[in-house]
């Protein structure tokens, strides 16, 4: 257990000296007969390329009052992981699995191996599989994005099957997107249970409608299943590019990013170090060699405004979650419900004219040519053409997610902190004693699916509709809420031949399949600016051995680039 810095201290010291206490209800356990009354219910947000630090609550300057209190009220974990891409992560999220192992290792597509389907298999059970088995209502609004079966969104017949949609891995209901991206006034895949369906409103915005969406799941369940505990599960798009938002949000931050992104970078590492989650001696990372220096950048209007509406996509989202929390309130479910909040990756770097318009064939999916009142789509990182609006379609790109991801580096694909680094807030009345205190422990999204057991007293299925179930990668969340250890070897990552290994403090990572390894000492340099490979070797080399002993039975291999 790490040592906490002076600042930490006094950021806890109102709360008292005693480790934190978890009340759990009695029914937490794994398996056995519990009083449905007495099983929590769990709600799991979910925010799309994301960084780490910005949110209010994990140093950041974007408004998020409604985190901010959860956080407040809850527990906040500094050394949260997610798997560096959406789908990999929401594949490993779903199963309590590394991706891999549940088929979805890259995007959606099949690449001829085991591990790269780009399809959930059945050899794993999803969490709103494994709870509604055991009783729960489940419910989901927002993006899915683990099936290439799109539907006939994509223009092939051959994927069309709707084996892999919400519904049939076991949500009751369901509102939101199969496809993994989108315009946010008019996004493509929209479908309610197993139904496609158009926006419904003219003023119509995507993160509104996944936040009222949650809400009328978790009221209708008040009122029609009042003795059962559910899940429900909020996947926002927000803030993944495009960066569309609403003027009203965009004008709470106009002119907030004119000094750029060194600065910011320096302001959100000080309130990091002053909150106590980052430690003063790891440093700030170098920017980022793809970046220049703030003073030498051109197009200072659209880099501004591109932030400027990144913060305001945030800021709705979280507007969206109040409201969620204030459904549960009402309904009287607030006390004893988990609230998770999480990222999928770091801050995405993706930038410039890579999209183009294909609405002239069916095959078109996230990039419309047209809006949906029929004004052309304009494609590209320009500066006469300033973001928001539906008519346009651009990202924020690498300098600013390069501050998002303060302090760490890299970004969204890469498995270096930057990338997989993620916050998780833990909110639960009536199962955390104390408040507002931070769990150092190592945690991933394998995680969620054994607390959702554990919690539930659910049984992890050894089969399940004739098909063997992988067992469960991850640890109960559990011990660490009460500030107790959890016994696991490590932790491990690959996406794209980017590799990782963290044990301890160590932590062993590699750029590309073809990458030299990389061995950081996280307790004294989670900024990885130190590499010390060379003085460590036989320690490398242990970590090396135990990355492939996890590669050969998570069917991790072939590594992109090798074939």
């Amino acid at each position: 257990m790490r040592t906490f810095s002076k600042s930490r201290r006094h950021f806890l010291g109102g709360i008292g000296a005693a480790a934190a206490v978890l009340a759990l209800p009695s029914c937490a356990h794994t398996g056995g007969a519990v009083a449905k009354k007495k099983r929590p219910n769990i709600v799991l947000i979910m925010a799309d390329d994301m960084g780490y630090s910005d949110i209010g609550c994990y140093g950041g300057e974007i408004r998020t009052p409604n985190l901010d209190r959860l956080a407040a009220d809850g527990l906040r974990f500094s050394q949260f992981y997610n798997t560096a891409r959406c789908c990999p992560t929401r594949a490993s999220l779903m199963t309590g699995l590394y991706p891999h192992q549940a088929g979805v290792g890259h995007m959606m597509s099949d690449l001829g191996h085991d591990g790269y389907r780009g399809d959930l298999n059945q050899n794993c059970a999803t969490i709103a599989e494994v709870l509604g088995d055991s009783g729960y209502g489940t419910y989901m609004s927002g993006k899915w994005h683990v099936t290439k079966q799109v539907g006939h969104w994509s223009g092939d017949m051959k994927l069309v099957s709707k084996h892999n949609w919400p519904r049939q891995r076991g949500f009751d209901r369901f509102y939101g997107t199969i496809h993994g991206a989108g315009s946010f006034y008019d996004p493509v895949s929209l479908t309610r249970g197993n139904t496609p369906i158009e926006p419904e409103t003219e003023a119509y915005y995507y993160t509104d409608a996944i936040s009222t969406h949650a809400s009328g799941f978790i009221e209708e369940h008040a009122r029609n299943k009042p003795d059962d505990p559910f899940f429900c599960y909020v996947a926002y798009t927000a803030p993944h590019w495009p960066m569309h938002a609403l003027p009203e949000d965009i004008a709470k931050y106009k002119g907030r990013y004119a000094a750029g992104w060194d600065v910011l970078r320096e302001e959100r590492f000080k309130r990091m170090v002053d909150m106590g989650l980052v430690e003063p001696e790891w440093g700030l990372s170098m920017r980022d060699p793809g970046v220049p220096r703030w003073e030498d950048a051109g197009h200072k209007r659209w880099h501004r405004a591109v932030m400027e509406v990144y913060a305001a996509m945030i800021d709705r989202m979280d507007q969206g979650i109040g409201k969620i929390v204030a459904t549960l309130k009402e309904t009287g479910q607030l006390q004893n419900t988990i609230i998770f909040f999480i990222a999928d990756n770091g801050g995405c770097a993706e930038g410039g004219t890579s999209f183009k318009p294909r609405n002239s064939s069916p095959a078109a999916l996230h990039t419309p040519e047209l809006t949906r009142d029929g004004r052309k789509v304009n494609y590209g990182d320009f500066d006469n053409v300033m973001p928001g609006p539906e008519e346009t379609y651009q990202q924020y790109g690498r300098p600013w997610a390069n501050a998002s991801n303060t302090p760490f580096r890299m970004f969204k694909h890469w498995v270096h902190e930057g990338g997989i680094a993620s916050p998780l807030v833990v909110h639960w009345p009536e199962g955390l004693r104390h408040r507002g205190e931070w769990r150092d422990q190592p945690g991933h999204l394998i995680d969620i699916m054994a607390t959702c057991v554990d919690v539930s007293g659910a049984d992890y299925p050894e089969t399940r509709k004739g098909n063997k179930i992988h067992p469960m990668e991850g640890k109960s969340l559990v011990p660490a809420f009460a500030n107790k250890r959890i016994e696991r070897e490590a932790l491990y990552w690959e996406h794209e031949g980017n590799r990782a290994i963290r044990a301890g403090k160590w932590k062993l990572v590699a750029k590309g399949s073809k990458g030299e390894w990389e061995l950081y000492d996280l307790k004294a340099d989670r900024s990885e600016s130190n590499n010390v490979v060379k003085r460590h070797p036989a320690r490398a080399q242990k970590l090396a051995d135990m990355w492939e002993a996890y590669a050969r039975r998570a069917f991790v291999y072939p590594l992109r680039g090798q074939g």
